[in-house]
């Protein structure tokens, strides 16, 4: 029989995606790319899309409509890469850490999969094919690409000194808004700078409500999160946050002169975020990754709302 204290437990999170899975990678890629491509979370597709999509937005922004298909390819294959390089910096700046977390136990660099050095190198692979990317852009979004590096760097370093992590990270995934801007018009606009700090905002917001699955064990560990600093209050701050994110995104689609149909869709966004904060609860982190996938909602909804901010209604 269960105890009855055990029955009140709080259910642990289910964590079986973040295990090697009989998933594509393991199905149609070769064995010795698997750790690889694992490193890199090819295998979790979902940081990838919150790092495009606002940068998809703000290239039609800045475009007013459509942006050319060569942006578009360049834009993705950066963003790609980005957040692969930095989830290798992250991974390998915590090794030590995540063979103690059960989220991250599984990872190739803490389960022996690949080697310190192996990682370097594909690291700086990575890196190398950025750099060629780079000479597609123009000289501004170059200078831009090469500021935001040692941001990337530094990220994985900020849990052990500050409860702040969330917004470097959130600072690096939307970096390709400014630079959308600066490479489309070259310049950035105060009302595209509001758009990124919107962006930072909600991705401190939803980051936070993912942190909660690792609350137990960055206590333990003695790291920092904006879950840790928000603790019983997380639902108070994570709505403030999504708040002032929709103000951003209101008075920076204003200043860029969106039409109507622009705050209809960001409409759509708020009710989204208000259905987030109805769900989300900091007793129950095992409803924290559905919430965290339900954001791609936002990016999609955020690419929606720059299009339709450019139709002139009759």
């Amino acid at each position: 029989m269960t105890s009855p204290s055990a029955s009140k437990a709080p259910p642990r999170p289910d964590l079986s995606d973040m295990r090697p899975n009989n998933d594509w990678v393991a199905r149609y890629l070769p064995a010795s790319w698997g750790p690889y491509a694992r490193l890199c979370r090819l295998d979790r597709p979902v940081g990838t899309w919150l790092t495009l999509l606002p940068a998809l937005a703000a290239l039609v922004q800045a475009a007013d409509g459509l942006p050319t298909l060569w942006r578009l390819v360049i834009f993705s294959l950066g963003a790609l890469l980005m957040r692969g390089i930095g989830c290798c910096f992250n991974d390998m700046a915590d090794r030590n850490f995540d063979h103690q977390v059960e989220r991250t136990r599984f990872r190739p660099l803490t389960s022996g999969q690949i080697t310190m050095r192996q990682a370097v190198l594909f690291v700086l692979a990575q890196m190398a094919v950025c750099a060629l990317l780079l000479l597609a852009i123009n000289e501004y979004s170059r200078w831009l690409a090469l500021a935001l590096l040692p941001i990337v760097m530094i990220y994985p370093l900020c849990k052990r000194f500050t409860y702040w992590p969330q917004v470097v990270l959130g600072i690096c995934f939307n970096w390709g808004m400014l630079m959308a801007w600066s490479d489309t018009q070259n310049m950035v606009p105060f009302g595209a700078i509001l758009m990124w700090v919107g962006a930072i905002l909600w991705q401190v917001g939803y980051d936070s409500i993912y942190a909660y699955i690792d609350m137990a064990d960055d206590t333990k560990l003695g790291l920092h999160s904006t879950a840790l600093r928000f603790r019983e209050a997380g639902k108070t701050w994570i709505s403030g946050f999504y708040i002032a994110a929709m103000l951003c995104w209101l008075i920076g689609g204003y200043l860029l002169n969106e039409r109507i149909l622009y705050y209809a869709v960001m409409a759509l966004i708020a009710l989204h975020l208000l259905w987030q904060m109805r769900h989300f609860d900091v007793r129950y982190p095992e409803r924290g990754l559905r919430l965290f996938r339900a954001n791609i909602w936002v990016g999609v909804l955020l690419v929606v709302a720059a299009l339709a901010g450019t139709l002139r209604l009759a």
